[in-house]
């Protein structure tokens, strides 16, 4: 072999190496369910769904609705990632104990409904994957028959090893005193030390558990003992929004609060009350589940499968210009996805924004929001930014100990706006 030739192979070797270790380094993202798929509900142990941040042993459910109604068979896997959701080194039998790539077995057709459909449910641990053994981020991922990708999940899973004290702050910028929240709070591990913190100690900050629009990988500012205090002012703030609006379908015959008029067609279609421009207004308090959703129907004994799917009209007046910008519904009946069925069209007839969606009955929370033409989210276009306004915010401290192969999530702190303080 001439030195061209092995000069050639050193540095397709040097070539594939890289490939392969950006490939391992690619950030992931989740997977939006295609339009058949629907209602998709991730339950720690709470009655809200979202992205579960479960203690380590505790039971994950998941439950979603096909549509269809065939009986398609499904079946999932769970993969575990480091704390910035690159692919984590570990192998399948370190974080999990049994198997994966498993047949979900339980589902139910519905039962006297317009909308028909299968209802599936997934418990973790179950008898095949019988435990996850190690704390961290993971992502849940649903298979079709054709090991097609159809939809995937985040999820959190913590140890007790951390307590995180968290408080709301007024901004210090007198510009936004009025308009954002600040996130500040503490990470104490009183048995374990934390070594070289600014390098080792991640940490998540999640408003109303909309992962997307989380903060993360503050640094300690500094260390009082086994403490780590994180007094950031901008760097941690959130713009305060207002309160969610809501609708409850919960039955399809008769107007419910904030619903104007029913009609039937080939399924129920319920109008809502055309919503106004609160960003002009004082903040008034409207109590909300903080941008969450629960599937109910008041005539039913199983509302998985009893309750049944509907057409919501959403109409909004909004007189300023969105500068090439569009109107979007917002909130976790989506996981927070912004896609073309969350978009308002615009009547210049009637002067009004409008769309509709498909629901399955319950109570659920929403939101206008303005999303500019570079991609960014302007949460206060239409509803305003409040100081004032409830939030709820959740923080997670990660910690990899030196040599270690991945990311720990420590602990769990909550903290919510109601008492917020300058």
């Amino acid at each position: 072999m001439t030195k061209k030739h092995i000069r050639l192979v050193v540095l397709w070797s040097f070539l594939t190496v890289i490939s392969i270790y950006s490939f391992g380094q690619e950030i992931v993202e989740e997977k939006n369910p295609p339009d058949f798929i629907k209602t998709i509900q991730l339950f720690g142990n709470t009655e809200f769904s979202g992205t579960p941040i479960m203690k380590l042993g505790e039971r994950l459910t998941i439950k979603f609705d096909d549509i269809n109604g065939d009986e398609v068979n499904y079946y999932y896997k769970i993969t575990h990632y480091n704390f910035d959701w690159t692919p984590s080194p570990l192998y399948k039998n370190e974080y999990l104990e049994g198997f994966d790539d498993v047949r979900i077995v339980t589902y139910e057709n519905s039962f006297n409904t317009l909308q028909l459909y299968s209802h599936y449910t997934l418990n973790i641990p179950n008898e095949d994957t019988r435990r996850l053994k190690v704390s961290g981020n993971y992502m849940i991922e649903i298979y079709d028959d054709d090991s097609e990708l159809v939809f995937s999940r985040k999820f959190i899973i913590y140890e007790s090893i951390a307590s995180v004290k968290v408080y709301t702050k007024r901004s210090r910028d007198l510009k936004y005193i009025d308009a954002k929240q600040t996130v500040q709070f503490e990470v104490n591990s009183p048995n374990e030390i934390l070594k070289n913190p600014k390098r080792n100690v991640k940490t998540l900050v999640i408003q109303n558990n909309d992962l997307k629009g989380a903060i993360n990988n503050l640094k300690p500012q500094f260390t009082v003992a086994n403490n780590l205090v994180y007094k950031y002012d901008t760097e941690s703030s959130f713009w305060g929004g207002n309160e969610y609006l809501f609708f409850d379908s919960k039955e399809v015959r008769a107007s419910t609060a904030n619903i104007q008029h029913i009609d039937l067609q080939e399924l129920y279609h319920q109008y809502l009350y055309t919503d106004i421009v609160r960003a002009n207004r004082n903040y008034t308090y409207y109590p909300d589940i903080n941008g969450n959703f629960v599937v109910r129907n008041l005539r039913a004994d199983n509302n998985d499968i009893e309750a049944d799917y509907l057409w919501m009209h959403f109409t909004v007046e909004c007189y300023d210009a969105l500068d090439g910008g569009e109107l979007h519904l917002f909130g976790n009946f989506n996981n927070y996805v912004i896609d073309e069925s969350t978009k308002l069209t615009y009547d210049k007839e009637k002067a009004i924004y409008y769309t509709e969606r498909l629901f399955k009955q319950g109570f659920t929370n929403y939101k206008y929001v303005l999303v500019n033409p570079d991609g960014s989210i302007d949460p206060g276009f239409i509803s305003g930014n409040y100081d004032e306004t409830e939030n709820e915010y959740i923080v997670i401290p990660y910690y990899r100990t030196p040599g270690g192969r991945y990311d720990r999530a420590i602990g769990k702190g909550i903290g919510n706006s109601r008492d917020i303080t300058n």
